[in-house]
């Protein structure tokens, strides 16, 4: 339907991310076996803090992360690709988590 009308996304998904920037948050994806996910967090957020709205026990022993972006992993298809192509990074303590970009692997 957005399609026929010529738009591109919704009113309400432009209201959500205009609202996400009002209050100064944004979205991390966490991708796993059972399922993905996405997280609200501060912007500016390191990654260690990120990790603590997963779990407590993360955030305290955090060493670092593997992310990958997001248009990286639907242009490839899977994080298994993303890794062969050499496109995972590993971030230590400081990283600044990224705005709906970039995954905790």
């Amino acid at each position: 339907m957005l399609e026929a009308l010529g738009l591109e996304e919704s009113g309400l998904d432009k209201v959500i991310k205009a609202s996400y920037d009002l209050l100064g948050l944004m979205s991390f994806l966490t991708a796993g076996k059972p399922e993905v996910r996405a997280w609200t967090i501060k912007k500016g957020t390191k990654a260690p803090e990120a990790a603590g709205k997963i779990h407590s026990d993360i955030q305290r022993g955090f060493i670092r992360a593997e992310i990958m972006s997001y248009d990286d992993l639907m242009n490839e298809g899977s994080a298994n690709a993303v890794k062969e192509k050499g496109l995972l990074r590993v971030e230590g303590k400081d990283y600044i988590m990224q705005d709906r970009r970039y995954c905790f692997v």
